[in-house]
């Protein structure tokens, strides 16, 4: 197992930030690197395996399950496809010396919380209607329906954030770099280095 202080858990909705708060961190901070997870989903246009995800099908993805390679995972219904931590991309990298980021849903921040000893923070949309903007601002072709039910699976999130990680940071439209200092704040009390 990592010593401690070596992973951090930034989860939020779709549209919450996670995903630049992450990248921020990283061109910050070169020791800092992004947990490559798997899933079932198909690759979108210009994704890599094992860069943006461990593109598996359904069969490969449940072996991994079973020979203990991915030990959190979950179900997006909004997606249809399955999530989970890949144990072997994770272990590579805190072998490396590495301080992980990891992107995860609530039971994963349980998981690498209980495990790794992670720092765990939700990122906040200040309000639903700035994340339905964001959400469609990511994709322009985006239909009404895919909107929606990512709104209800966001929704189902925040509700099951309440009282599930150390800290929540509300991402204010126009105060990013403020609350990635905020964030970088958080990490340096807890004892990560933050240099």
């Amino acid at each position: 197992m990592a010593k401690r202080k070596d992973v951090i858990v930034i989860a939020g909705p779709s549209g919450s930030g996670e995903t630049t708060f992450t990248n921020e961190l990283m061109l910050a901070y070169p020791n800092f690197v992004r947990a490559v997870t798997a899933t079932t989903r198909p690759p979108r246009t210009g994704e890599k395996d094992g860069v943006d995800y461990y593109f598996f099908d359904m069969e490969r993805f449940f072996e991994e399950v079973q020979n203990g390679n991915i030990q959190e995972h979950t179900y997006v219904r909004s997606r249809d496809a399955h999530y989970g931590g890949y144990i072997p991309d994770l272990e590579d990298k805190l072998n490396a010396g590495k301080t992980v980021i990891i992107n995860t849903e609530r039971s994963g921040a349980e998981y690498y919380k209980k495990n790794y000893g992670a720092t765990t923070i939700f990122i906040k949309p200040k309000s639903l209607d700035v994340l339905r903007d964001r959400i469609i601002r990511r994709d322009s072709h985006i239909t009404d329906l895919e909107v929606d039910k990512r709104m209800l699976q966001a929704m189902q999130e925040i509700v099951d954030a309440q009282g599930s990680y150390d800290y929540v940071v509300f991402n204010t439209d126009g105060e990013f770099a403020e609350t990635v200092l905020s964030v970088i704040d958080i990490l340096k009390r807890e004892g990560y280095k933050v240099a």
